[in-house]
């Protein structure tokens, strides 16, 4: 008999024709769904912002796999992983280009004010209303980068097209030859035109960016973050463009999606994306390749490709 999987986040649907051929696949609606068939499933397929809910993972005892469709692990509890020898895996590598290219993407949709400009075109404001305001030139800026893992390298490299000064914080310097160390957020921040997120969510880091920090880049500066929603408080971040202690933010994640303020959907000051840095059809794929290796490679109690835990 086939394994049967819990399908939490729907999928390329060349991936779910894979997953439909190798397992029997129950595609999560709620909770109740799972009465009859919770002691059944094996594994979990699921996003990197959803990940599991605690309820989900605990009506399951027969999980075996937790193959997450992303690089964020801070929406499955990995400690009762870790209890219950579940095996968890994510797809790092395939996406860090694309989470890159958003993030310039980004950073010049909100110094230029490309949607601004689009809505004025598209509406026929042209030619009959004031031009939407001047914009910011990027080449030259100095960027800041919160952490400095894969993504955060890959920003840094495109910056360099832009002739940006990088500096960057993490854990520890990693002695980069082109980009400097700053050991210090708040001075980072302060040092920073444009400050980028690219910081591991979880508890360790949730409001890492904080008022203190998005005051400090000041209100001729830009945040942007592509890492996760929790990193960033939206609720000062909102406050502080109010206020104009604060230039811009561009946001591809928030702290409680869907869900987004309203302050931050209708503050002039935002650019905004429902989640997409790695929304492309190749990445996507590559993504969903490595979803569907890592719950074979443990079905035929082989060595995992990307195991976490």
């Amino acid at each position: 008999m086939k394994p049967e999987i819990l399908l939490i986040e729907p999928m390329m649907p060349d991936i779910e024709r894979q997953l439909d051929a190798a397992y029997t696949v129950h595609r999560f609606t709620s909770i109740a769904q799972l009465k009859d068939i919770a002691g059944n499933i094996r594994g979990i397929a699921t996003g990197g912002a959803t990940g599991v809910p605690q309820d989900v993972m605990d009506s399951l005892p027969a999980l075996e796999i937790i193959a997450i469709n992303g690089i964020g692990t801070d929406a499955v509890n990995l400690t009762q992983a870790k209890e219950r020898n579940i095996r968890v895996t994510t797809t790092p590598g395939v996406l860090t280009d694309d989470v890159a290219d958003m993030a310039i993407g980004l950073i010049l949709s909100l110094l230029r004010g490309l949607p601004a400009g689009d809505r004025y075109v598209r509406d026929g404001e042209w030619g009959r209303k004031s031009a939407p305001p001047l914009g910011r030139k990027v080449t030259g800026k100095r960027l800041g980068i919160i952490g400095m893992g894969q993504v955060g390298r890959a920003i840094a490299h495109r910056a360099q097209a832009f002739a940006m000064p990088v500096s960057y914080t993490d854990l520890r310097d990693f002695g980069l030859k082109d980009h400097t160390f700053v050991p210090d957020l708040k001075t980072l921040a302060r040092d920073s035109e444009v400050l980028v997120v690219a910081a591991s969510g979880g508890a360790g880091s949730r409001h890492l960016v904080s008022r203190e920090v998005m005051e400090a880049v000041g209100p001729e500066g830009f945040l942007v973050n592509v890492a996760r929603g929790s990193v960033v408080d939206e609720q000062a971040l909102a406050q502080v463009l109010e206020a104009g202690k604060l230039g811009g933010a561009a946001l591809d994640v928030f702290e409680h999606e869907p869900e987004v303020p309203a302050a931050l959907r209708h503050s002039p000051r935002t650019v905004l994306q429902p989640h997409r840095a790695s929304a492309t059809v190749e990445t996507r794929l590559a993504m969903g390749e490595l979803v569907v290796r890592n719950l074979a490679a443990h079905f035929a109690n082989q060595s995992l490709p990307t195991a976490v835990i």
